[in-house]
């Protein structure tokens, strides 16, 4: 056959070049791939089908997610979970009995950055099961599956209010870091030292009294602290002395003498009360019986003491100077049993945790900015976070493992703790100057703060008590009677 004549023969059959054939034709060496079934049939319900595709789409125009975007996407959760399993249950036949199961789920679709995310994820099902025929004289449109999920317990969603629930004005409230000027009674009565005076605020009446005022003794008030039964105040004071008020009879009971410079910190165990002071010393003295009693002096910190706090137990007393030592002291020892020297700065915010036994916080000043946590029972340190902030108060909740602290330079905030995963569950602000002031109500559920603003501020940040009941041990006699 002639030559030419075979090419426009071919180049007419096919609509090609001939001379393409050849290159056609030859065998090209390709990677070996991973080869999938014709006739495999993926299981959909594993599929994040609206999470995956709205990833797709945002991929494409840009790298990162939108600040916004995450706040909507993670504000809508828990009605939209719910909604889409009941449309999965009814349209697509799946068995989903509880909404927590599909939001763990959903947290495990969400893509990391960088990677490329497929729209179809090829695994098969665990639990591929139809739903269960519901009975015949149901009179509900969805199935049991669905009532099940509709039924399913769903915890209310916590909210801490952003602002503060009564402000008070309290003039002449110092701002000065190392006093401690503000404590809230058992019996619901808010002391505050305000210059040379100290004013009761009664929570149940929204009354004030003035307890005391040392203006004749030209004095001013540097510290106050109630007694565990609400029924004393001890008021610190510039000069070094520490007076002890009946409020019932609105009188003092005993005039303490001991420190050679202001009294900035005062704890109560029972009816020992310690003491510390400028001049760098810890002083416990039993206020029936001061003068018949000798006091114990505590000396170990180099400057002036600014924070002190009992354990819950009433065995052990925390103490932090500015000397940025953290002390931990027992009742026997004239020396500290335990030193903490990690804080850069000075350490006044101390608080013992109720609810984990030997557990101690405390945090640092301005050049620190930390938190940090100690295990009492065997002198180690624990973790630790950075707030960003000086550290000026520290509270445990209650009734939950969580704690609030405040803070100064620069951000004057008050930040709610998650222990022991140190989340932040809340930040409030309003105070314009540092917040260097923090008590806690009897009932555990909100708090007061003062700053050098001048006002007194009240937040409710904790929940309130999971259980009212008290624990039953089978060891306990006198639970039953036999």
């Amino acid at each position: 056959m002639n030559q030419e004549y075979e090419k426009r023969l071919l180049r007419q059959r096919n609509g090609q070049n001939p001379d393409e054939l050849t290159r056609v034709s030859t065998p090209v060496k390709s990677p070996i791939k991973e080869v999938y079934g014709d006739r495999f049939i993926p299981c959909r319900k594993p599929n994040a089908w609206h999470v995956n595709f709205s990833l797709i789409q945002e991929n494409s125009k840009s790298s990162g997610l939108n600040k916004k975007s995450k706040d909507t996407s993670s504000d809508c959760s828990k009605d939209g979970v719910a909604y889409n399993c009941l449309l999965k249950n009814e349209l697509l036949g799946t068995a989903i009995e509880d909404v927590k199961e599909q939001v763990e789920e959903r947290k495990a679709f969400t893509p990391v950055e960088g990677k490329n995310t497929n729209l179809f994820n090829y695994r098969v099902s665990e639990n591929s099961t139809i739903n269960e025929a519901s009975s015949p004289y149901s009179l509900s449109p969805v199935s049991s599956k669905s009532q099940k999920l509709l039924r399913s317990p769903r915890k209310a969603a916590r909210k801490i209010s952003r602002i503060p629930f009564k402000v008070l004005d309290a003039p002449e409230l110092q701002d000065d870091f190392y006093l401690n000027l503000v404590d809230w009674s058992s019996t619901n009565v808010l002391s505050v030292g305000l210059g040379t005076c100290v004013y009761l605020w009664s929570a149940c009446t929204s009354q004030v009294t003035r307890l005391c005022d040392l203006s004749a003794d030209g004095d001013t008030v540097t510290s106050v602290s109630w007694a565990e039964r609400g029924h004393l105040v001890a008021v610190g004071t510039h000069k070094g002395y520490v007076q002890v008020w009946d409020v019932g009879g609105n009188k003092c009971v005993s005039v303490l003498e001991g420190h050679s410079a202001r009294v900035g910190a005062l704890a109560w165990n029972g009816d020992i009360l310690s003491s510390g002071s400028r001049d760098r010393l810890i002083l416990q003295r039993d206020v029936r019986t001061p003068s018949l009693t000798p006091e114990r002096r505590l000396g170990g910190h180099r400057q002036e003491v600014c924070g002190l706090k009992w354990s819950p137990d009433n065995q052990h007393l925390a103490s932090g100077g500015n000397d940025n030592k953290l002390y931990v002291w027992n009742m026997s020892s004239l020396s500290p049993i335990q030193t903490y020297t990690e804080h850069l700065a000075a350490v006044k915010a101390i608080a013992w945790s109720p609810h984990h036994h030997g557990l101690l916080a405390s945090g640092g000043g301005t050049a620190d900015r930390c938190i940090r946590f100690w295990n009492t029972l065997t002198g180690q340190p624990m973790q630790w976070i950075d707030t960003g902030s000086q550290v000026c108060n520290l509270a445990w909740s209650k009734h939950a493992s969580e704690l609030v602290s405040t803070h100064g330079y620069s951000q004057n905030q008050i930040l709610v703790w998650k222990y022991p995963s140190l989340t932040q569950v809340a930040k409030l602000t309003g105070h314009s100057y540092r917040v260097l002031y923090l008590a806690m109500s009897p009932d555990g559920e909100s708090i007061v703060t003062g700053a050098g603003d001048e006002t007194l501020r009240f937040w409710n940040v904790f929940s309130k008590a999971r259980s009212q009941k008290e624990a039953k041990s089978a060891l306990n006699l006198f639970t039953s009677i036999r």
